[in-house]
């Protein structure tokens, strides 16, 4: 089999290389932009497998494909918005959220070497990757939750909601006030109903609404410390690995 990586971040692409090696998987090349990229697919044989960073150092890397006809199978390596998440799963082998996690790495090389024997062409439709990831603002999101309080649905719009939150394998919103309530959902199923300028997921345990944030203090590890108006029972940390996409959401 043979593997390359395509990630901007070099400490991040030498981080997934050692990661694979653990795994017996030897990588053939890293690359780190979209016209080293091309200039590569145009003059050596296609990889068997890419692990594909979306958002290159000099532009998004469905740039490659726009050039290149792909002939390799695809894993997502992405700190991207994840509400485009969803379309990764459809059509790509898998997707890896940064900080990249050994046990989803390895699901993720399962489920590549269950089809290899049978060599399927991967088919990504990047034209409607793309418009996920440049248009959100033409789609529609929700803006009503219900959550059920007794006998009764309580009914919230998102203006009242501050944050999302997963707790001992339920999920819950957080309301200005003051409130918590049990939802029939989970933060992964939230990705494609928030809409991604109003909400952010800082870790996997939070969606945070922009209209809640209070103040946000520098952390240890170069992490954010986000503090809402009203919910103070959890620390809300902003990973490492975040922190740019976050600053970026927050203009």
């Amino acid at each position: 089999m043979t593997t390359i990586i395509i990630e901007d971040e070099k400490p991040a692409a030498r981080r997934l290389n050692r990661m694979l090696n653990d795994f017996n998987i030897k990588v053939d090349t890293m690359l780190h932009s979209v016209e080293e990229s091309i200039a590569w697919f145009k003059t050596n044989e296609h990889p068997d497998l890419i692990f594909l960073d979306i958002q290159l150092s000099d532009g998004l890397s469905f740039e490659i494909f726009d050039t290149i006809t792909i002939k390799s199978s695809i894993i997502f390596t992405t700190a991207y918005d994840e509400y485009a998440l969803k379309a990764f799963k459809l059509n790509s082998i898998d997707y890896l959220l940064k900080p990249i996690d050994d046990d989803e790495l390895k699901i993720a090389i399962d489920k590549y070497e269950e089809r290899s024997p049978q060599k399927q062409q991967l088919q990504v439709d990047f034209e409607d990757i793309k418009k996920l990831l440049i248009n959100p603002i033409d789609r529609v999101y929700k803006k009503r939750f219900t959550a059920k309080v007794g006998q009764h649905l309580k009914i919230f719009s998102v203006e009242e909601i501050e944050c999302f939150y997963s707790e001992n394998k339920g999920t819950y919103l957080h309301t200005t006030d003051n409130r918590n309530y049990l939802i029939d959902s989970t933060l992964e199923s939230l990705e494609d109903e928030l809409n991604p300028l109003q909400f952010f997921r800082t870790s996997r345990k939070f969606y945070i609404n922009i209209n809640a944030i209070k103040d946000i203090i520098s952390y240890t590890n170069s992490r954010l410390q986000v503090k809402l108006n009203h919910f103070n029972e959890q620390d809300i940390i902003v990973a490492r690995e975040r922190v740019k996409e976050f600053k970026e959401w927050l203009e």
